[in-house]
């Protein structure tokens, strides 16, 4: 049943409007620690709420109704989208393509132990900066690339690094983003893309033929500011002209897309869970592709 004024008003006391928006925690949730009791009491507190909203609400369906009522049929002016994972994707497994460049300059290791020793190396703390990739990112990747293959050769590194440049390293996720794109902005619907990755991002988006669909591209790199870091998603936003609750997110980590966007204010889908196209992400902003 369609919801009117007077069922919103019956149905959303001011603890069910709380719960829904949930209770700000101290500080940005990159920068909290899970283990203090009294943390994890808040965490409890916001989950519970958020729950008992959901169900004197019906659910996300009169959710979404909620939304349209108080914003229109268009339910977000922004549509902000994560690059690697949701946007984009890596055409060949990469432990395969560092081992198929590097034959020619000696790497020995098996797929399988580069991507045991690749994975170790991208978990280890980066002391060099309190960001991982800065401008272009060589000097971390260099150490990734060295650690997961043992090879230190400058011309393999160059090769390896400018081939994640190129429409034969990556292709898009979702065939149908570019007619769905279209048609969010035909509605009104501002786009960006939010990505924790070096300044190579924008070679990639023209290598796909894709950077002209957004209206703003975010880059960690370029900001100083990587996911969960609210700031990247107040950029975002910034450069769209709109504020973060007229946002919504989509990417395909929880902590670094949803927690993210969420402590920036902004509304979040969990790609692959919440949504699965950007035909349904245009659906849930109500716009008809």
């Amino acid at each position: 049943m369609a919801l009117t004024r007077s069922s919103i008003r019956s149905k959303l006391p001011t603890l069910v409007l709380a719960a829904l928006s949930g209770p700000r925690l101290n500080g940005p949730m990159w920068q909290r620690h899970s283990s203090s009791d009294a943390a994890a009491a808040s965490e409890a507190e916001v989950v519970n709420s958020r729950h008992v909203g959901l169900e004197l609400f019906g659910g996300v369906k009169e959710y979404e109704e909620y939304r349209r009522f108080l914003y229109g049929e268009i339910t977000h002016k922004a549509l902000l989208v994560d690059a690697a994972g949701t946007l984009l994707v890596p055409s060949q497994p990469m432990a395969q393509i560092y081992r198929q460049i590097g034959e020619k300059y000696g790497v020995e290791y098996s797929e399988h132990e580069i991507l045991n020793r690749y994975r170790r190396a991208y978990e280890q703390p980066w002391g060099r900066s309190r960001l991982r990739y800065v401008n272009d990112g060589r000097p971390f990747w260099q150490f990734i690339v060295s650690s997961s293959t043992g090879c230190s050769d400058s011309q393999y590194f160059e090769e390896l690094y400018h081939y994640y440049t190129t429409d034969k390293a990556w292709h898009l996720c979702d065939p149908e983003a570019e007619k769905v794109f279209k048609s969010l902005r035909n509605a009104g619907v501002k786009l960006a893309v939010v990505s924790n990755f070096d300044t190579r991002l924008r070679s990639v988006l023209r290598a796909l033929n894709c950077e002209h669909w957004f209206d703003a591209v975010v880059v960690s790199a370029e900001v100083a500011a990587e996911k969960p870091n609210p700031t990247i998603f107040l950029k975002a936003c910034e450069l769209l002209g709109v504020n973060p609750e007229d946002a919504v997110h989509v990417g395909d980590d929880r902590r670094n897309d949803i927690w993210g966007a969420r402590d920036a204010g902004c509304d979040a889908w969990l790609w692959g869970s919440d949504v699965h196209s950007f035909n349904e992400v245009a659906q849930r902003i109500g716009v008809q592709v």
